[in-house]
């Protein structure tokens, strides 16, 4: 009986401290009522890159403009005004989108949120954001994103992110 004690232990205890290599956020989004976008500050000198997997459920392809808010619990946002071009069919049904987006250095991602303008409608299955400070984090939606509203996550706790991007 104690080796096999031992074992779940030392099996526990391997599980716990090994390191992964992104963090995945399980929860539902949520709306957001208003956001402040501070797009001054988007001049910044990091770079991250954002993957947008789009459910094999959604639409064909989508022509709504899609745009992108994250940060992390210090206040420091990411924000794009559009993802895609007009046209370009970007975020077709089961497929995955890869843009660099430029902006002000930030700690680990707790909060995204999308926006989507339009009548297509769209299925986004995850998002994923990875940077400099930050390793990579996956948002899951799978589900259709509503209209002129923000829409996504929000995993601050309480801290400067919530009270000062998201106002």
């Amino acid at each position: 009986m104690k080796p096999l004690f031992f074992l779940l232990f030392l099996a526990f205890v391997l599980s716990s401290s090994s390191s992964q290599a992104r963090s995945v956020i399980p929860r539902r989004p949520q709306p957001l009522s208003s956001i402040k976008i501070n797009t001054t500050l988007n001049q910044g000198t990091c770079s991250f890159t954002v993957s947008v997997r789009t459910s094999c459920s959604s639409i064909r392809y989508t022509r709504d403009l899609i745009s992108l808010s994250f940060g992390d619990a210090y206040g420091n946002q990411v924000y794009a005004p559009r993802l895609d071009s007009p046209g370009s069919k970007t975020f077709e049904q089961c497929s995955t989108d890869t843009f660099q987006i430029s902006g002000p250095c930030t700690y680990q991602i707790c909060y995204l949120y999308l926006y989507r303008t339009g009548n297509d409608g769209w299925l986004p299955y995850d998002v994923t954001v990875s940077g400099y400070n930050t390793k990579p984090v996956t948002f899951y939606y799978n589900v259709l994103i509503p209209r002129d509203i923000w829409y996504g996550f929000n995993y601050c706790y309480g801290t400067r992110a919530a009270s000062s991007a998201m106002k």
